[in-house]
This record gives structure tokens, C-alpha cells and sequence, in this order.
């Protein structure tokens, strides 16, 4: 057996009956040969690693628009932090980590500039709706061609809400993608001034912890010993004091006001830059073209800007409509 089929066969020794084994893989859009050295999982995993998309997400925002400090999360490493959440949960289910981590790398490919105000300024424009979950699916598979696997594209399709993905892996990332964004959004929002710790009710500290890693941890460990088949779940307790603390984030930072402003600030912005290169097709850089061909004018300009990072966007903004001032010799 050469590498990756002796790693195959280890899966097959060590791993939950509820696993997705790697050698049991549906495939990938278009066949091909398989690796003498990683698996079919590890090779998306690498794959979504070295993307263009996957780089660019270091530069989008998570929740805070354009935050000033470099201790806020971003869109990386949120992503980062649902990785090795989903990680530690697989590997203590004896499920397959690789996918589970594909999956988790992958999950927000395709997520806008400006946070969820600029996917929800999209989705008010783009004709057919725009959906951060569809749009990462869309990069893998249309803009950088990854060739994933069945199983990986459909954990990040069905990652946020909806169908559940049809693997355990994949419905691991789900939840550790909820874990990580409650519990870092509280941080970044004590560190904004938005809220202080002792806002969120006590009842709910008391059961999850007072501080960031006992939360995390809490949740994880109870979601670990309350599982026993493909079912997810965690105890009663813990999993009602999440749902409420999910509901006081939502209630108290992500449609409070302070937000607001500056959100109809992006949907103005996304809203010009759409109708600008709705327009005006050819400003666009020239791979934008096949699309156009093969798709629609629309298409192609969704994709375009969902693909920019928040400062790409500014920039591109500001050199079409801001005017600049003239260097003229005296």
C-alpha cells in the first residue's frame, strides 16, 4: 500500500462507525487521479489553504466595520477559530478531522466585504438573492475550480442554516462556527465599548463562565459527553443558556443601533459600486468576461465585489468616484 492508502486503512481501524471515511468519498465534479500521499479530504483541505479566496479573508471584516486595532477578528481568523473548535470535537468523537477541517476552512470563501452588512447589501440587489453559504460553494467550484469533494462542498453549502449536511463532520462545523462567532463577537464587542461582560445575564455566566475560554470550553465538553451517535447535541442546561446568550448577541450587537449608521453607509456604497460596473462591464478585470459570456452581467459583478476585501472595495470606490486633486508643476 503506498501513503494514503495505509492512512485510509487507519481510518477504517480507528474511526466512529458514524465517520465519513476518506476511501468512501462520492468523489469530486470532475474525476481524477487520487494522490499516492493524502487523502482525498486532506487534499481539500490544501487546496482551500492555498486558494486566492482563502487569503483574501484576512482582510474582511467579521462583524466591526473597518476596525481600528489589530486585536479585532476578521474573517480569517474567525475562520481559524471554527477550525479548531470543529477539530478538537472531531477528534474527541473519533470522526474524520480532515474533512471536518476542509469543511471548516471552506465555510466562508465566499462571505462579502463589511461583514453581513455587505452580504445583506447584496442580497438586496443581486436579482437571484445573495447568500454568503451559496457564494463559498460557488468559489470552490466556478471562480477557483478546487475540484472538492462531495462531502466537503456539501458541509459548506449547508454550514448556516437550512438542511443539515448529510455527514456529522459537516454538522460539526456548524456548530463550532456558532461557537466561535457568539463567543469572540462578545470580546471584540466588550473591546469596542459596545457592551461590558456583565451585561449578558448572570444566569447564563454562571453556566457557560465568566470568561472566554471557560465558555468555549463548556460548550465543547458538554457537546463531546452528550453524544453518542450522529446526533449532535449537548445537555439541556448548557444548550438553553447558549440560545439565550445567542439571542441577547443578536438582541444587544448585531441590530443594535450603534450599527446602524453604518450600515446603510455600506448599503450605499455596494449599491453605486453594483450599478457602476453593471454598467460599465469592461472596468472590470478581465476574467470577469467568461462570466459574462457564460452567465450574465449580474453574475459577474456579484461575484466581483463579494470577492473584494474591505479595503479593495474602498479603494475601488474612491478611484471611481471620489475626485483627486491635480499635480500640476509650478
Amino acid at each position: 500500500m503506498n501513503v494514503r492508502e495505509t492512512s485510509e486503512q487507519i481510518e477504517k481501524n480507528i474511526l466512529s462507525e458514524y465517520a465519513c471515511l476518506s476511501a468512501n468519498s462520492r468523489g469530486r465534479l470532475k474525476p481524477e487521479e487520487k494522490c499516492p500521499i493524502r487523502t482525498d479530504f486532506q487534499r481539500d483541505r490544501d487546496r482551500i489553504i492555498h486558494c486566492k479566496a482563502f487569503r483574501r479573508l484576512k482582510h474582511k471584516t467579521q462583524v466591526f466595520l473597518s476596525p481600528v486595532g489589530d486585536h479585532y477578528r476578521t474573517r480569517l481568523t474567525h475562520t481559524l477559530e471554527v477550525s479548531q473548535i470543529a477539530r478538537t470535537i472531531a477528534r474527541a468523537l473519533r470522526v474524520n478531522e480532515d474533512l471536518t477541517e476542509a469543511v471548516a476552512l471552506g465555510h466562508d470563501l465566499g462571505h462579502t466585504p463589511f461583514g453581513h452588512a455587505g452580504e445583506k447589501a447584496l442580497n438586496d440587489i443581486f436579482p437571484q438573492g445573495f447568500r454568503h453559504y451559496e457564494q463559498s460553494l460557488r468559489v470552490a467550484d466556478v471562480l477557483e475550480n478546487l475540484n472538492l469533494t462531495y462531502e466537503t462542498r456539501n458541509g459548506i453549502l449547508r454550514h448556516t442554516r437550512g438542511i443539515e449536511a448529510e455527514t456529522v463532520e459537516g454538522r460539526i462545523v456548524k456548530i463550532a462556527d456558532r461557537i466561535a462567532y457568539i463567543n469572540h463577537d462578545i470580546d471584540d464587542a466588550v473591546r469596542a465599548g459596545v457592551m461590558n461582560i456583565d451585561d449578558i445575564p448572570k444566569d447564563i455566566l454562571e453556566i457557560l463562565g465568566y470568561e472566554h475560554s471557560q465558555r468555549i470550553n463548556t460548550l465543547v465538553v458538554s457537546l463531546i459527553e452528550n453524544t453518542f451517535d450522529e446526533n449532535l447535541r449537548m445537555n439541556g442546561e448548557v444548550q438553553g443558556a447558549f440560545d439565550r446568550l445567542h439571542e441577547f448577541m443578536f438582541d444587544e450587537v448585531y441590530l443594535k443601533g450603534h450599527e446602524r449608521n453604518e450600515t446603510r453607509k455600506i448599503s450605499e456604497f455596494i449599491s453605486r459600486l453594483y450599478s457602476y460596473f453593471r454598467k460599465n462591464p469592461d472596468k472590470m478585470p478581465d476574467e470577469y468576461g467568461e462570466i459574462i459570456k457564460n452567465d450574465s452581467v449580474e453574475r459577474a459583478v456579484c461575484d466581483y465585489i463579494s470577492g473584494m476585501t474591505d479595503k479593495y472595495a474602498i479603494d475601488v470606490f474612491n478611484s471611481i468616484f471620489v475626485p483627486h486633486s491635480w499635480n500640476v508643476k509650478i
